[in-house]
């Protein structure tokens, strides 16, 4: 095995940060040139009542340091939250890529990823419906490997040319800046009507999937085609795509509008709970893997990134796992100021000539330095790679590395022509030699303009549930477009991809039903579909609904079960502080009926008993019982709790178990946690 591809610490990451780390509390306050602070609260001043003095040179340095903490937004990505991590190799890739840290099965490689919306501000809410994105960077032996992954197989645009086109028609409308972090608006689904290449994943977001139950529930896909190439010069097309070993789970659309009022950091907040809880963040790794020799082998161009590529007809290959371990110290230090690029690569791994990633490659360079204000960004803490990194490069804005060398140019006598270059054997980076032939053109191939074929296939692929989210999504959008003729369009653009489906969505946006009808495609795909992704009760959310008077034995016997299934607990009340069981154990409560809200839990625990004002006790806890019966989620009723539920002849009671002469009432409970949501509740 290579001496460069040993295993290192571990920590070796958060030791280089180590080094950047201070700790304010317990010193005196000074100046940022070290001086003491004698008074931080009253800005100088001629006499006690007189006016301000230009003198006071601490008040302006307080004061231009706080106007200037913010950088500029991510004109994209704005909002996001992320985690450090690492992760390990599962099996050996030396067949397909020389890439150090996928050599050696058990190999780990220390990372931080960033979890982000697309469309709204850094102040909008988190579970806006919207595309979202991972970017993953690995801190290997052989420099920083950045994968940039989105929570789709499919991106919105076929060239990086229409990029900014497509944001300018989905970010708020210039005239009014609103809305905020929402495509329902004109411009959006007026540019989704006139580019049917955009029709694809705009399907994908009225899906069930635009609107996550949890970063640590999102699949995500790398969508641009990539080059693995190994140590015999032997290239293979990839693309990657990261499962979340919790499985891929949605909110209903009512929850995630009411969650964005309730709890704008919703998925921050979940990330960051279940990190701190030990209920690490887990994703596994899988490669899809294409011949060069079979480029041109399926009805689809590999290269068109509005196209995905089925996992019926090209495998997910599972390699490795990311664990994602560890909270951030400071969110600005470290995620607001994480920069991403897919151009990193390692040896081992290049880029194909899939013209999105062709453009990618060079915009986002110069978005990282304006928003970092300096070419000398990648020296942040956050940002250097474990391993040294030297060159040539100088000077710049906020240049705190201090080069001692004479020279500054290649090939030179003084340094002896250091540094060097390495050569390619050696471990230097190295492009895969694709051969490139043809006249300069803006043309694509044939296979591009197949714009409604995969949309078909999406729509076939889906289960009925996840058929009506989507007509509701589309009719919500759509319906909130104020311009007829645009509403019109939309209509009509989706009868290439369901004939019903269009009908359905122009009654509902009180338009004409479209002429045509879809593309004769019967074919469908399981894995498209999020109804056979693993379900599990681990870490998700029960409330339990609780007074004074509770059966003691009853209860415990339920949490202590819920918790060895590492399912989360809020013991929820009326106030804060305890509660008092029949034979006088106490519980502490942790939320209130205020504090906290039906939809921020995946399940309930109804026990009920005795309060200071009965009437709203019940009327809260029916409340929450309603609520959650409505949104299709389980819910235990303990003995005492039969009360609280309001039935009639069309409930069927389907997800709701009861604890009433039923001993195996906690595994029950448990079980129907993990099923998550009962589609044939009535």
């Amino acid at each position: 095995m290579d001496n460069n591809f040993e295993n290192v610490d571990q920590n070796k990451k958060q030791e280089q940060l180590d080094e950047y780390r201070v700790v304010n509390a317990g010193n005196p306050m000074t100046t940022n040139a070290s001086r003491k602070v004698s008074d931080d609260e009253r800005i100088l001043t001629a006499g006690k009542r007189g006016p301000g003095l230009l003198e006071d040179v601490y008040y302006f340095e307080k004061m231009t340091s706080f106007v200037r903490e913010e950088i500029p937004e991510r004109k994209v990505h704005a909002r996001g939250y992320g985690a450090y991590g690492e992760f390990e190799c599962y099996q050996s890739m030396k067949q397909y890529t020389k890439a150090g840290f996928l050599q050696e099965a058990g190999k780990k490689t220390p990372l931080i990823v960033r979890f982000s919306t697309v469309q709204g501000s850094k102040g909008s809410k988190d579970t806006a419906r919207d595309l979202r994105c991972l970017g993953v960077k690995f801190y290997t032996e052989e420099g920083n490997y950045d994968m940039t992954m989105i929570s789709f197989p499919v991106l919105i645009n076929q060239d990086a040319m229409k990029f900014p086109d497509v944001m300018h028609a989905y970010q708020p409308e210039p005239r009014t800046g609103m809305p905020q972090a929402s495509g329902a608006h004109d411009t959006f689904w007026d540019y989704v009507a006139n580019n049917p290449e955009a029709l694809h994943m705009t399907l994908w977001v009225m899906s069930d999937r635009g609107i996550i139950r949890s970063y640590r529930m999102m699949e995500s896909w790398s969508v641009n085609t990539y080059l693995f190439v190994n140590d015999q010069g032997v290239a293979t097309f990839v693309r990657f795509v990261w499962k979340p070993v919790l499985g891929s789970h949605s909110l209903l659309m009512d929850e995630a509008q009411k969650i964005g009022g309730i709890d704008p950091d919703y998925h921050r907040r979940d990330l960051r709970e279940a990190i701190d809880r030990g209920a690490f963040a887990e994703y596994e790794l899988g490669v899809q893997l294409i011949p060069m020799e079979d480029e041109f082998k399926y009805d689809f161009d590999i290269l068109d990134s509005t196209k995905f590529w089925p996992e019926e007809l090209i495998p997910v290959q599972i390699i490795g796992k990311m664990t994602l371990n560890r909270n951030v110290d400071n969110e600005f230090a470290e995620l607001e100021q994480v920069a991403f690029n897919p151009a990193n690569v390692v040896p081992g791994i290049d880029f194909s000539n899939d013209p999105v990633l062709q453009g990618r490659l060079i915009a986002y360079r110069s978005a990282q330095y304006h928003r970092l204000g300096s070419k000398n960004y990648e020296d942040l803490p956050v940002n250097r790679p474990v391993c040294p990194f030297h060159n040539n490069q100088r000077k710049g804005y906020m240049r705190y590395r201090i080069d001692v060398d004479e020279t500054s140019y290649h090939r030179n006598s003084l340094e002896n022509n250091t540094p060097y270059t390495t050569p390619p054997e050696q471990g230097g980076y190295e492009h895969y030699p694709m051969k490139v032939e043809g006249r300069v053109t803006r043309e694509r191939s044939e296979k591009f303009d197949d714009y409604f074929t995969q949309p078909r296939i999406f729509w076939n692929s889906l289960t009925p549930i996840e058929k009506q989210h989507m007509i509701e999504a589309l009719s919500y959008q759509i319906g909130s477009c104020r311009s007829k003729s645009v509403r019109q369009q939309s209509a009509d653009i989706l009868v290439n991809v369901d004939k019903e489906l269009a009908n359905i969505v122009a009654d509902n946006v009180g338009v004409e039903r479209p002429n045509g009808t879809h593309v004769p495609v019967s074919t469908r795909y399981p894995s498209l579909s999020q109804a056979s992704t693993p379900k599990y009760a681990y870490s998700l959310k029960v409330g339990v609904l609780i007074g004074d008077g509770f059966n003691a034995n009853e209860v415990r016997a339920t949490l202590n079960t819920l918790q060895q299934y590492g399912v989360f607990v809020e013991i929820v009340s009326e106030k804060l502080g305890t509660v008092t069981a029949s034979d006088g154990t106490v519980m502490e409560v942790t939320n209130t009926f205020l504090t906290t809200s039906p939809y921020l839990l995946d399940a309930l625990y109804v026990v009920g008993g005795e309060s200071d004002n009965e009437m709203k006790f019940m009327q809260d806890i029916m409340e929450f019982v309603r609520v959650a019966y409505t949104h299709y989620k389980p819910i235990g009723i303990a003995a005492s709790g039969r009360s609280y539920l309001q039935t009639t002849d069309r409930n069927n009671l389907d997800g709701v178990v009861f604890a009433e002469n039923n001993p195996n009432f906690a595994n029950e409970f448990v079980n129907a946690i993990a099923h998550q949501r009962f589609w044939d509740r009535t």
